[in-house]
Parts: C-alpha cells; sequence; structure tokens
C-alpha cells in the first residue's frame, strides 16, 4: 500500500483513509493497530467499529492526516476533512491533539496549512467548511489565521454532554486559499 506522507518542520502527516483503516484490520494485530494511531483501548475500539460498521457511502467519505512528532516519532493528533461530498467538492474540516500537553505548541498553525492546500489540491475540494462551539477560542483563533469566513450559527447542531449545542459555521474556499498561499 502507497503511503502519503508530507513533512512540516516539527511534524510528519500520514494520510489515513477508509481503505488504510480496512488494511490495517485485515493484516495487523490490535496491539498494531493501537501502535499505528497511538491509541489506548476505547480508541482502538472507536477505529474497529468504524472498520466494521463501513466509513464511506457512495457520495460520502473522509481523509485525514495522522500528526507525527519528528522528534518521538509519536502520534500526537489528527487533522483533516469528514464528511467529503466528492460531488460537491466540499468537506468538514476536523483537528484534535490527543493531550493537553501538545496543546498551545503551534502544531495545528503548523499543519492546518499543508492539510488544507493538500485538500483544495489534491482531494478537489472547492468549500472547507469548520463547525466550531462557540466557547472554543483556541479553535476560533486558529482558523481565523487561515481567513475562514463566519457564515452563521447551526442551532442545536450537534450532541454533547448529553445536550444539543450550536456551532457556529466557518468557510474557506479554494479561491480564497490560493490568493494567500
Amino acid at each position: 500500500m502507497n503511503e502519503i506522507i508530507l513533512e512540516t518542520p516539527r511534524l510528519y502527516l500520514k494520510v489515513i483513509t477508509p481503505t488504510l483503516i480496512h488494511h490495517l484490520f485485515n493484516t495487523q494485530t490490535a496491539e498494531e493497530i493501537c501502535a499505528f494511531f497511538g491509541l489506548n483501548e476505547q480508541g482502538y475500539q472507536k477505529y474497529k467499529e468504524m472498520h466494521q460498521k463501513g466509513m464511506e457511502t457512495y457520495q460520502l467519505s473522509f481523509l485525514f492526516f495522522l500528526l507525527i512528532d519528528k522528534t518521538t516519532r509519536l502520534p500526537i493528533g489528527d487533522c483533516g476533512f469528514h464528511t467529503w461530498n466528492k460531488k460537491h467538492s466540499r468537506a468538514e474540516l476536523f483537528y484534535f491533539l490527543k493531550e493537553d500537553s501538545f496543546k498551545q505548541k503551534g502544531f495545528m498553525t503548523e499543519a492546518l496549512p499543508y492539510v488544507l492546500k493538500y485538500g483544495f489540491d489534491q482531494m478537489n475540494l472547492n468549500r472547507v467548511e469548520a463547525l466550531i462551539a462557540q466557547w472554543n477560542e483556541p479553535s476560533l483563533r486558529l482558523i481565523s489565521k487561515y481567513g475562514f469566513t463566519k457564515e452563521g450559527v447551526m442551532r442545536k447542531d450537534y450532541f454533547e454532554n448529553n445536550n444539543f449545542e450550536d456551532s457556529i459555521c466557518y468557510s474557506l474556499l479554494r479561491s480564497e486559499f490560493a490568493i494567500k498561499n
């Protein structure tokens, strides 16, 4: 299987697709899968469920990057696209770091332009959406660095902590990204 790996000054960004996840579950042990992704048992069960129940439809998929620290060679987070609608050339951006100790070190600021460029250039995206909770100041600051435009509030958009929460919808178009990069 051909691996796609991008490189930033401090990170390797390894492409993860549904095909790769299926391949890993069909050829590797649970321990090897956990080591590959840097997972605990709960994380392993999430990926196993994705493998067993499916991750794609004829029109929707995902692609993300496993962020690997060059110094330790360990996975520290993910950044990429879910709800990738290939027909309409749009996807929703997501990102997270596995531990608080990785936060506020600029890893996402470093990775995001590479991920966005890959999305626009290789995935043929025209639109990237980011849905962010109003209280999530770090995420709001991050996307503002890359020119995302606030579009509005999606009321009661997601279920978290036994409560429906609003999302603020932001977007970035290929033409807007091309101007800045």
